[in-house]
C-alpha cells in the first residue's frame, strides 16, 4: 500500500487505499482494512516524510550491479528499492521496515539492513559519484525514518565485500 498510495493526488488517496485493500486484503475485516488504510495516509500526510514523497520520487525500483571485491573478483547485487527520490543534490534511498518495536538509534539498526543499504548506496553511487547517496530507514509501525550514517554504511559495505 505505501508503494502504491504515495503517486495518487493527496484527495483520492483514501479512496485509492479502500479500493487497493479491498483486491489486495480480500479476507482481512473491513475494520483491519480501515486501520492499515489510515496508518499509510498518517505516513503519506506526515510532513516529516514529505522529503521521502515528492513528484518524480519512485517506487520498487528494481537494483542491479557489481561491485569490486577487496581481494579480486565481483559481488553481484540485485534487489529492490522501496523508495528512491533524485534531486539536483543527492539520491536518497529508504527501504521501509515494519518492525514493532525498532532500534532507537542507528548505531543500533540491524546489521542486516545497514548491509542491504549499503550495497544499493554503493551501486547507485557507481552511476554518479559526485552525488552523494543517502539511505534511511522508514519504520512503518511507529511512523518514523532513521537515516543511516555514511559511516556506518561504509562500514556495512566492508563487511559484506571481504566475505
Amino acid at each position: 500500500l505505501v508503494q502504491a498510495v504515495p503517486d495518487v493526488a493527496a484527495a483520492q488517496r483514501g479512496e485509492a487505499a479502500r479500493r487497493y485493500l479491498a483486491r489486495a486484503a480480500r479476507g482481512w475485516s473491513d475494520e483491519a482494512r480501515d486501520a492499515l488504510a489510515a496508518q499509510v495516509l498518517a505516513l503519506l500526510d506526515d510532513p516529516r516524510f514529505a522529503a521521502v514523497f515528492p513528484p518524480g520520487s519512485r517506487a520498487e525500483v528494481s537494483i542491479v550491479g557489481r561491485l569490486p571485491r577487496p581481494r579480486g573478483g565481483r559481488l553481484i547485487v540485485s534487489g529492490q528499492i522501496d523508495r528512491l527520490v533524485i534531486d539536483d543534490n543527492a539520491v536518497l534511498i529508504v527501504d521501509y521496515k515494519t518492525d514493532h518495536a525498532p532500534p532507537a538509534r542507528p548505531d543500533q539498526a540491524p546489521p542486516a539492513y545497514v548491509r542491504q543499504l549499503a550495497l544499493y548506496r554503493a551501486v547507485l553511487a557507481q552511476l554518479d559519484p559526485a552525488r552523494p547517496v543517502r539511505a534511511a530507514l522508514l519504520w512503518t509501525e511507529t511512523l518514523d525514518m532513521m537515516e543511516l550514517p555514511a559511516s556506518a554504511l561504509d562500514a556495512g559495505l566492508a563487511s559484506v565485500l571481504a566475505r
